[in-house]
């Protein structure tokens, strides 16, 4: 590609102009000029690098500072860090000049930017340990993080010059952890789009075809809405309600996945669009505003009383208010109307940045408040320094997409939790040392065990016991991060208290045979042991695990261990290894049932994968190789979190293996059906059946078979044959259940 530099430095000032006007809210000279000291900086660092399109560099910190500035709408310090965000890491440029050319909140911003910069990857330890840093700076300042989701959005939008590998590893660590953290801090347009975006390098056909069926019914959709919306306008112009009606379709994401969830066809998805009122008025009126134009629209159309969602009274954790509901309209569709004020429509789109907006006066309490509890309770857990890292970000990953429910304290203070919560669960809520005394609770006025489940609407006293302790089964009555990290720590400290009185009978057993108490010597013992820590070690020797004086296969020389070697070699019998697979520097393909490559895998047993699938191999703990359909349920948290350990695979032409494939049939009950359907599959495609199952209830029938395939287009002419028995209404494949 060739570059024209004069060119470019026109493309430049363009979109540095392009984020001067996305950026409303620092229109001051002193705003305007300390983002035009970042962007001079950071081109000049820049200006030697380009992205793997072959473009400035440059591009991308603009990018990300106007999404930061308009599609967030932060301040100056936000889009002047958005601008710095790679120089740290990238050039020459120190934290402490950043202090002295900027102040000292951008720099411990940008600080926290780039420790960002690798918590996904390799080493899953360290990369968790990173995630916890960036969750400490998040909840102290949490700019940083909508600086990283921005940051995202642009790689995201750019992914297409990234190789084939790369977008599978980023799309998935995308829906992983990024996604949900959009949605937990409120970001809606922002999560709706990584999603989408993710989807478009996950299942690319799934995604086009969607897109293109939504360009397609495009027209008809918007004279749908305009018929629909007319009476309701009518009748709230004539209420001189002020308001602003728009209907727009559903992500693709959210479509796909109610085809996923549902088993059903796009054209079976009936909330495909939602109509949204956003009403203009004042914050003292909102209410009351929002359910009048609730009284017009249920006045015209018949409302789903199962569907109405009142999220004014009790916004969601994420501080989203809203007013849903799902009208019949006239032409026997099921129509989802959205109502909400300017100030809820602004907090829905952009989140915890227009919270900050909204923070004064009486309605804090209602949106943001949540956000600052949960970001309070993040810091608190993260500050007490220890527990497992990785067990971490998997109760935080859970966290991020729990739904909420409302309990109240006996008080009447009202609680928000996950769902799925228990009684010890609003303990620890409570206070750490409630959490570690509960013995049980009662909830409205009836006493409950430490695992019960709470609803909404519940109000619990907790009972404590100063003789209780937290136990190693309370984590299986927990789903909240807080109080499994709480109970971790618990644990930890009485294994630490422990330790030391193992210490001091090993310390004993030690003199009396001889042995110096050095580091080598108890490194020595707890590694033969197969323990992680000499603190392991004596809390086992603690608790009577390992008796000292029962130990076998040493001897004591000169104060050291001198532990016994195994047998003479050529002595014991020899046992038969399977070819271990050993990486290839040049070629890191896996080619599936090639025989010349005598590779140890397996075939995965959650995903079921035959010939002609898109496939990959997952190097497992023990060392062997897993062999994964790429849309496999567990492929996005594998690729996210342990994506070195992924291998390319293809099958090779020569594969003549047999597969077993599990497909699911219904339709309409009819006399001799299962006759045509073994016809189908034992004669006319010759293949061989493992199980079939059958069941018919009202009419319907509802069955499976086990078959014997070769490969993905012997197995789409059977489903194909299948779908033309009278009778079927859905033939597909479906995986296991393991």
């Amino acid at each position: 590609m060739e570059i024209n530099p004069e060119e470019e430095s026109k493309e430049i000032l363009r979109r540095y102009r392009g984020l001067l006007r996305a950026a409303n809210n620092s229109k001051s000279k002193e705003d305007r000029k300390k983002i035009r000291k970042a962007f001079d900086l950071a081109l000049d660092l820049h200006s030697e690098q380009r992205r793997k399109s072959g473009e400035p560099y440059i591009y991308h910190p603009i990018s990300v500072a106007k999404v930061v500035a308009g599609e967030l709408g932060l301040d100056t310090t936000s889009i002047v860090c958005a601008l710095l965000h790679d120089t740290v890491e990238d050039t020459n440029l120190t934290l402490e000049k950043v202090e002295d050319l900027f102040g000292e909140k951008e720099r411990d911003i940008v600080d926290g930017l780039t420790k960002m910069s690798d918590v996904f990857e390799p080493g899953t330890s360290a990369q968790a340990e990173n995630f916890r840093k960036m969750l400490l700076t998040l909840s102290s300042d949490v700019r940083v993080i909508l600086i990283k989701l921005a940051d995202r959005l642009d790689n995201m939008r750019t992914l297409a010059h990234m190789s084939p590998d790369k977008q599978q590893k980023i799309a998935s660590e995308t829906l992983y952890m990024y996604a949900p953290l959009a949605h937990r801090l409120g970001l809606h347009a922002i999560k709706s789009e990584l999603e989408d975006l993710s989807l478009k390098y996950k299942e690319a056909e799934e995604y086009d075809l969607i897109q293109s069926r939504l360009r397609k019914t495009k027209a008809v959709r918007a004279r749908f809405i305009r018929s629909f919306c007319a009476p309701i306008k009518r009748e709230l112009d004539e209420a001189g309600i002020k308001y602003e009606i728009k209907g727009r379709p559903k992500s693709i994401f959210s479509i796909w996945s109610k085809m996923e969830k549902q088993k059903v066809s796009f054209e079976e998805v009936y909330d495909v669009f939602a109509v949204r009122i956003v009403i203009n008025t004042e914050r003292a009126k909102e209410k009351m505003e929002i359910w009048r134009a609730y009284s017009i629209v249920t006045d015209f159309y018949q409302p789903n009383p199962d569907r109405l969602r009142d999220w004014i009274s009790l916004p969601k954790g994420n501080g989203y208010e809203s007013l849903h509901t799902t009208v019949m309209s006239p032409t026997g569709k099921w129509v989802e109307i959205q109502i909400r004020s300017e100030r809820m429509d602004e907090v829905a789109e952009k989140g915890f940045a227009a919270h900050w907006k909204y923070k004064e006066g009486k309605g804090e309490k209602a949106g943001g408040s949540q956000i600052d509890n949960w970001l309070g309770q993040i810091r608190e857990i993260l500050e007490s320094g220890d527990g497992d890292a990785l067990a971490f970000i998997d109760d935080f990953k859970m966290d991020l997409k729990t739904k909420d429910i409302y309990v109240f304290t006996p008080n009447g203070d009202m609680k928000t939790l996950p769902k799925g919560a228990t009684t010890l669960d609003f303990a620890f809520l409570i206070h750490s040392r409630v959490g570690s005394e509960c013995i049980g609770g009662k909830v409205n006025h009836k006493l409950v065990p430490l695992s019960y489940e709470l609803k909404s609407g519940d109000q619990i006293e907790i009972i404590t016991s100063r003789k209780q302790t937290p136990k190693e089964d309370w984590l299986g009555y927990v789903v909240t991060t807080n109080a499994k990290q709480k109970i971790r720590h618990s644990l930890k400290e009485v294994e630490r208290s422990q330790a030391l009185n193992g210490r001091e009978i090993f310390s004993k057993w030690a003199k009396k045979n001889g042995l110096l108490l050095n580091e080598g010597n108890v490194e020595s013992l707890f590694r033969k042991h197969k323990f992680d820590s000499a603190q392991e070690m004596y809390f086992r020797i603690s608790i009577g695990m390992l008796e000292l004086d029962k130990l076998k296969g040493f001897k004591i020389l000169q104060g050291k261990f001198v532990w016994a070697k195994g047998p003479e070699p050529n002595t014991s019998k020899k046992t038969v290894v399977s070819e271990k697979f050993v990486p290839n520097a040049k070629e890191d393909t896996l080619l599936i049932g090639e025989s010349l490559q005598k590779l140890d895998y397996t075939l995965a047993n959650c995903c079921n994968p035959i010939a002609g699938d898109n496939v990959f191999g997952f190097i497992t703990v023990s060392g062997g190789i897993k062999v994964h359909r790429k849309n496999c349920p567990n492929a996005t948290n594998m690729l996210s979190r342990y994506a070195y350990r992924m291998m390319k695979a293809r099958w090779s032409s020569m594969a003549a293996t047999q597969f077993e494939v599990k497909i699911a049939f219904t339709g309409i009950d009819n006399v001799g059906l299962v006759n045509q359907l073994t016809t189908v599959i034992s004669d006319n495609m010759k293949v061989n059946m493992k199980s079939i199952s059958m069941e018919s209830r009202d009419g319907i029938f509802e069955g499976s078979i086990k078959a014997l395939v070769t490969n993905t287009s012997h197995l789409k002419d059977l489903i194909t044959k299948l779908k033309n028995v009278s009778g079927v209404h859905s033939v597909e494949r479906v995986d296991e259940e393991v």
